[in-house]
């Protein structure tokens, strides 16, 4: 199991829509016109209107699901429970940029009766920067 670890996988690209930004800025509550009005938007300076840092997870997700999935990591399902995500975050995306993300088995321990799985992303614009880089952390306990 640990020798999947450092492991990469096929990068996604992800077009950022205008309309999934608004979509999305929507359905998690938020209210800055940056997410909804693109004159509000170019107005503070932004050449289209801004995704919510939250929205990681949209141009990320299709990135990492093949290494969770990744029968080589082993992960058993009917016993995982997702442990957390955490993001560092560079550059604001705009709509109109395209995300490139590169995933990786960052970990795999075992601590008590449970294994824990650490994968990574980083994600960069179509300007070379680093927009975000997430740690994704799931849990299995082991059946006793």
């Amino acid at each position: 199991m640990t020798d999947v670890i450092g492991k990469t996988y096929r990068p996604d690209t992800y077009a950022v829509g205008r309309e999934k930004i608004r979509e999305f800025a929507s359905a998690v509550g938020e209210t800055n016109a940056l997410h909804f009005d693109l004159d509000a938007a170019r107005d503070a300076g932004y050449p289209d209107l801004v995704a919510p840092p939250m929205f990681a997870v949209v141009y990320s997700l299709r990135a990492v699901g093949p290494a969770i999935f990744d029968p080589e990591v082993g992960i058993n399902f009917a016993m995982m429970v997702h442990a957390g995500q955490e993001f560092e975050w560079g550059p604001v995306v705009v709509a109109g940029d395209e995300i490139t993300t590169r995933a990786s088995v960052k970990d795999i321990s075992e601590r008590r009766e449970m294994t824990f799985y650490v994968f990574e992303t980083v994600s960069e614009n179509q300007r070379g920067e680093r927009v975000c880089t997430g740690t994704w952390t799931q849990f299995v306990r082991e059946p006793s």
